[in-house]
């Protein structure tokens, strides 16, 4: 019988033995571990992990908000009502309408010197006016020199404003049902009329009053 080398069997037993427990380390390591009721898995070596925060920034805005006035002091007469205007360039505004309702010659709605617009001297004054009548019209500002117009407004005084027509051909040139026409001057204080310059219709009664005062501080407009 072989002899056995007694030494070399130890050795391979305790080569075997180190293997073994080499496997069973590597398999542990890899393995969930249960905690109670929570499952971790140990964290492999040298695992760098990299976070990239962004922080929101915040951005201020600014609004600038640019408004028309209308009056509504309580300082203006009795029965008067504010008209438009922009006291920052003293601009006032008036809209006036030959209303297709009520007779054919009027100012929104008034007629023979009922409707009066009251203006602090020296602004300027904006007119829009509209036609909703059959009959052509225009809109003059006159400087008159009579108490009332008659069938010439030019002879009545001088023309200072022309909507809807020119200071030479007013006495037949308008504008038609639907249009509108602006124009606009600058009233020193004064006592002003503002008419239809065609023929006969401001003696018709196609007429009003502008009032141009230092005293008027808020543009108004009253109906007597």
């Amino acid at each position: 019988m072989a002899k056995v080398d007694t030494p070399m069997v130890v050795a391979i037993v305790i080569a075997i033995i180190l293997v073994a427990v080499a496997g069973y380390y590597i398999a542990v390591r890899s393995t969930p571990i249960n905690v109670g009721n929570v499952t971790e898995t140990l964290p492999p070596q040298n695992v760098t992990v990299t976070s990239n925060v962004t922080t929101p920034s915040t951005t201020s805005i600014n609004t600038t908000k640019t408004s028309t006035t209308t009056s509504t002091n309580t300082s203006l007469p009795s029965g008067a009502e504010p008209l438009p205007y922009n006291s920052a360039n003293k601009t006032v505004f008036l809209y006036v309408v030959a209303s297709s309702s009520g007779q054919p010659f009027n100012f929104n709605g008034t007629s023979n010197g009922q409707l009066h617009f009251y203006i602090p001297a020296g602004w300027t004054v904006i007119v829009h006016f509209t036609n909703q009548e059959g009959l052509e019209h225009n809109f003059l500002i006159i400087q008159n020199t009579t108490a009332t117009p008659g069938d010439d407004v030019g002879q009545d005084g001088t023309i200072l404003l022309a909507a809807g027509t020119t200071t030479s051909n007013y006495l037949n040139q308008g504008i038609s049902s639907g249009q509108t026409a602006s124009a606009s001057t600058t009233l020193p204080a004064g006592i002003y009329w503002f008419a239809c310059g065609i023929s006969g219709h401001a003696a018709a009664g196609m007429w009003g009053v502008i009032v141009s005062s230092s005293s008027v501080t808020t543009p108004y407009y009253l109906i007597s």
